[in-house]
């Protein structure tokens, strides 16, 4: 991934609050993108506090495209038992963070997952427009370069599990 530590979806001047994901890899700092996604960011947020991160897993590692966490399940099936609306705004660009979801098929509104999220390892463009994006890491890439490097299994399940010690509201 190789990203200095900086912004990249033009955030400057939003209302923003930062979350620090404590990993068993190091940290991973990430600006919440209220402007663009309040629901999303203020739903993130609300778990974060609620501490429902807290000893989950990044359960999906994809080289290249996206890792992925925020299942209590740990398999990709979990939540917290709802979803949020789609707020489809923002681009994947490397270092984005975004909601994951149902396929159109079962969920044709793009309403994403209650808890779901992965950070995208690279410039993402085939998935603009279909997923909403509602922060961005800014510090931290040196640990996600880490975590791409763990073997996977089966479903891109990590055969040694990545785990978010904790999550929490952190300022600048």
């Amino acid at each position: 991934m190789a990203k200095k530590d900086n912004a990249n979806n033009n955030m400057e001047n939003k209302i923003e609050n930062l979350v620090i994901l404590e990993t068993s890899f190091g940290n991973i700092k990430i600006k919440l993108d209220y402007n663009s996604a309040s629901k999303t960011s203020a739903n993130f947020e609300k778990l974060v506090k609620e501490k429902f991160y807290d000893g989950l897993t990044f359960h999906r590692i994809i080289p290249g495209f996206v890792i992925q966490g925020g299942d209590p399940k740990g398999d990709g099936t979990g939540g917290p038992g709802y979803t949020v609306p789609a707020e489809i705004k923002l681009l994947h660009k490397q270092g984005s963070v975004a909601m994951a979801r149902l396929a159109d098929q079962v969920n044709p509104n793009r309403e994403s997952s209650g808890s779901q999220f992965y950070i995208a390892l690279q410039d993402l463009p085939g998935l603009d427009g279909q997923y909403t994006v509602f922060g961005e890491v800014t510090k931290g890439f040196d640990v996600i370069d880490k975590i791409v490097q763990v073997k996977t299994g089966a479903n891109d399940k990590p055969v040694e599990p990545v785990v978010i010690k904790q999550a929490y509201l952190a300022q600048d």
